[in-house]
Parts: C-alpha cells; sequence; structure tokens
C-alpha cells in the first residue's frame, strides 16, 4: 500500500473513531451552561463557564496542565484515570502514566450489511478503580473534554470516594471558534493533548479490560 492509500486509510480510521467518540460522550447527557465560580470549591474551573455535565458532587476541578504539575509533584500519591474508550485510549494518545478504564464502551455489529455503532456503559468502571485505588486516594479523572470524566467522579463520589478531581479540559481540549482559522471546530484549545507530554505507546498492565471481554465472549 502506497503513503496515499495508507493517509487515507488512516483519516477514514480517525474519522469514524470520532463519530463513535461522540456517541460515547453523549451517554453523559445534554449540557447547559452554568457559572463556575460561585460554585466550585477549585480555584482551576473559577475563570472557566463550565457546563452542567462537567461539574462534579466533590466541585475538585483542574485544567490538564494544572493535573500535569500535581503529578509531577507527587507521582506517587496521585493517579491519573483516562476513563475514555480504548480507541480513544490507543488511536488519539494518552498521558504516559494514565490507567485506561474505561467508563463506556464502544460496540459494534453488522446489520443489513451495515456496521452500527454505540456506546455500552461499563458496568464494572467502580469495581474495577477499586482494584488500583482506594477511597482515600488522591484521583484525577480524564476524558476528552471533561463531561465523562465528571459523570466517573459522580459514581466514585457515591463509592465513598473523596478526592476525585476532573480534568475540565480533557484530553482533546475545547474546539476552536475562529471561523477565520483553518482549525475552526477541531479540539485545539487548551486540553492535555495540546499543553503537555503524551503518547502512543500502550502499557498493557494499564488497562483494565479483561472483566468485559470475558463477559463478551460468554
Amino acid at each position: 500500500m502506497n503513503n496515499l492509500s495508507t493517509e487515507k486509510s488512516r483519516c477514514s480510521i480517525l474519522e469514524k473513531l470520532s463519530s463513535v467518540c461522540l456517541l460515547v460522550a453523549l451517554v453523559v447527557g445534554p449540557a447547559t451552561i452554568v457559572s463556575a465560580a460561585t460554585e466550585t470549591k477549585s480555584p482551576a474551573a473559577a475563570d472557566h463557564q463550565l457546563s452542567k455535565g462537567k461539574q462534579t458532587t466533590l466541585g475538585l476541578y483542574v485544567t490538564a496542565a494544572q493535573a500535569y504539575e500535581k503529578l509531577k509533584a507527587a507521582p506517587d500519591k496521585v493517579m491519573l484515570i483516562d476513563v475514555r474508550t480504548p480507541e480513544e485510549y490507543a488511536f488519539i494518545g494518552h498521558p504516559e502514566m494514565a490507567w485506561n478504564i474505561p467508563l463506556a464502551f464502544v460496540t459494534y455489529k453488522r446489520k443489513d450489511g451495515k456496521t452500527e455503532y454505540g456506546p455500552k456503559m461499563n458496568a464494572d468502571f467502580v469495581t474495577e478503580v477499586k482494584k488500583v485505588a482506594g477511597s482515600t486516594e488522591t484521583l484525577i479523572l480524564m476524558c476528552r473534554s471533561g463531561d465523562r470524566s465528571a459523570k466517573a467522579v459522580n459514581m466514585l463520589a457515591k463509592a465513598g470516594y473523596k478526592n476525585a478531581y476532573t480534568i475540565i479540559d480533557g484530553f482533546e481540549g475545547d474546539k476552536v471558534k475562529d471561523p477565520e482559522s483553518v482549525f475552526n471546530g477541531k479540539r485545539m484549545r487548551n486540553g492535555w493533548k495540546n499543553s503537555v507530554p503524551w503518547v502512543y505507546d500502550i502499557d498493557p498492565e494499564k488497562i483494565i479490560l479483561e472483566e468485559y471481554a470475558s463477559k463478551q465472549t460468554q
């Protein structure tokens, strides 16, 4: 396969992945813009307008850049959990130190000659987190742009976790809103990918998929 064909194939895969990830992100529900300045404990959100979907019951927020500094300062005391799908984690990239414990998976099936995609919530999410982190540990959760990670924090809060932060700009960041820019509509504002180091390399020990995979084959 020549380079042009390879690039077209890669672009096609990424376009499909983007659509699937949007479906998964929608499990969080609709977003309503509210002021974060008077409703959060964390100064990280004070200068941001957080949508309802990005807020958490614990009120602990960091930007991607702030999360990176916290992890560098105390790598043995802070754990980063990436709640995106394994496809996002692998193909879009991830922080090197991040554990991948998906909040939801992408399902695929063939029907009438077409491939259908859709989200499936990970019923074992909290259970899997408990295997690697106790309820008193400091956790930082991240998704694409801050909605799924907030939902995940709320689930952990109900399970007794008290120190769970959400990265409000996620891994990919917010969209550029400039019709004159070639990057208009692209997620290239803030976010981990646009701010601090990340990798494509995968550490299999940090991807929690075994339980889900075994259930799928039964």
